[in-house]
């Protein structure tokens, strides 16, 4: 049977594996093709070629299988019958998440998979790259862009998560909110950006914008592989690995080899079966990083992304080192706006919210007034600018129409992001300088703030996805849906 013919599977466990058959089949052919082309110059045929394609998966759904379902689930929910398709890349690494959506749809709609070879082709340098081996071989480029796929931004697109396709009748629907060109595109951003491999990062995600959350993160995931945890090893950038059989002089020295500073946006993975640890990642200062990172990471289908931060406290009443459980975001930080235009309310999560205030109770064991006091609520502004104070007289109408009670530069992008491309968010943020009071960030006062308030800030971040872990069959809202979704989380 020809590849490009349909093949029907019963299970979700034999589509999967016809995936990866498929895939790694697509890869092989793709690699000795380019080895071949570097040795000898010989090209590929055009029926060799034909074989450097993503797999297809097809799910057809015929109401009066059997009774449609009453779940509440937000996800693995089928609107119409019909037939839903995708392309997908690296299948064996992400062969949890599909299980989980295709046991999901079998079990209750009783659909039927179909897998086959599509006609959306793999860049090559998706599967490898050899830069040495291209220079040593006097093959540029252009050369190999005559004779082997290239990406193509113009083939590269949210239209699915923005709501921008069009249904034709009588064509597939979409299975997914990334095909496999998108998902291949945001994996080596993922790497060029946190200097890791893609694959280690994991299914709870913080993010920051200070490298002393770092510093910490890395004494803890230390601590944490030294006990009975069910982490298994850290991933600093460069993709340097700690693991527990490791002396403590020898974890020394490979955290002082750590390059970090060659990456934009460097990111550590504490690492646990199936996905099930922690990656922190510092995307440093503003909401054009913000929307950067969450662009890319957003294809790993993470379970979730926090940001613990600094801000700036509007209230008098707040004090340095209070924290700020944002409630809803004024968004000035502008790089949304065509995306999701700034009166699109962007909805805070109970899930979440609780979330991170029972971890806030826990690590400080403060409860009732004594929580009140140093855990607000409320509005956070995110601007894109970080001299806001110097139009104050400009800025003062709206901070007070909006009751904002902080601000910063990343929150509100990160929780549109997440709104946007459906991954559940919070932010819980820390005062750091009052600028509209008087206590403005100077060196001396700021490191004494960071020294005290970074590793209890941090350690609230890690409770919160704690509990998440333990209450996941709520976490994913249906806040963050639409009426016309495509059935995979």
């Amino acid at each position: 049977m020809s590849q490009r013919t349909p093949k029907s599977t019963k299970t979700a466990e034999a589509a999967v594996e016809r995936l990866e058959r498929l895939y790694t089949s697509a890869s092989e052919a793709l690699v000795a093709a380019l080895d071949r082309f570097l040795e000898t110059g010989n090209p590929p045929t055009a029926a060799e070629r034909r074989q450097f394609r993503y797999p297809l998966l097809r799910v057809i759904h015929r109401t009066g299988v059997r009774p449609e379902p009453m779940h509440r689930r937000a996800f693995g929910r089928l609107h119409r019958e019909g037939v839903y398709e995708t392309t997908v890349a690296h299948p064996r690494a992400f062969r949890h998440y599909l299980l989980e959506q295709l046991q999901a749809l079998q079990e209750d709609y009783g659909v039927t998979f179909e897998v086959q070879e599509s006609d959306q082709e793999i860049p090559y340098p998706y599967v490898l790259e050899r830069a040495e081996e291209l220079h040593k071989a006097n093959v540029t480029s252009s050369d190999l862009a005559r004779h082997f796929p290239v990406p193509r931004l113009s083939l590269v697109g949210d239209e699915i998560a923005d709501g921008l396709w069009h249904y034709a009748a009588g064509a597939p629907r979409p299975l997914a909110l990334f095909d496999a060109v998108r998902v291949d595109y945001s994996l080596r951003r993922i790497v060029h950006y946190t200097g890791c491999d893609w694959r280690h990062v994991q299914n709870w995600i913080l993010l920051t914008n200070y490298h002393r959350y770092i510093d910490q993160f890395l004494r803890w995931g230390r601590a944490q592989l030294g006990q009975d945890t069910p982490y298994t090893h850290l991933v600093l950038p460069g993709d340097l690995k700690l693991t527990r059989d490791q002396s403590p002089e020898e974890a020394d020295r490979i955290v002082a080899s750590c390059q970090w500073q060659r990456y934009q946006m460097p990111a550590y993975h504490l690492a646990a079966p199936n996905g099930e640890g922690v990656t922190l990642v510092n995307i440093g200062v503003g909401p054009s990083n913000a929307k950067n990172i969450t662009d890319h990471l957003a294809v790993i289908r993470p379970n979730c992304w926090l940001m613990v931060g600094h801000c700036g406290g509007l209230r008098d009443t707040q004090r340095i080192g209070d924290y700020v459980l944002a409630h809803g975001y004024l968004r000035q930080d502008r790089i949304l706006d065509a995306l999701v235009p700034p009166d699109v309310p962007i909805p805070a999560l109970a899930e979440i919210q609780v979330a991170l205030q029972d971890a806030a109770a826990a690590v400080t064991s403060a409860t009732g007034e004594a929580l009140k006091a140093i855990l607000r609520t409320g509005t956070v502004v995110t601007n894109d600018d970080r001299n806001w104070e110097l139009r104050f007289t400009q800025e003062r109408r709206r901070i007070n129409l909006s009751r904002a009670i902080a601000v910063d530069m990343e929150s509100g992008t990160i929780a549109a992001q997440g709104f946007r491309l459906r991954v559940p968010y919070g932010t819980l943020l820390c005062v750091s300088d009052k600028p509209l009071h008087g206590e403005i960030k100077l060196p001396g006062a700021a490191n004494a703030f960071y020294e005290r308030a970074v590793a209890q800030h941090l350690e609230i971040g890690l409770k919160a996805l704690d509990l998440l872990r333990s209450r996941r069959d709520t976490l994913h809202s249906r806040k963050l849906r639409s009426f016309d979704e495509p059935p995979f989380r």
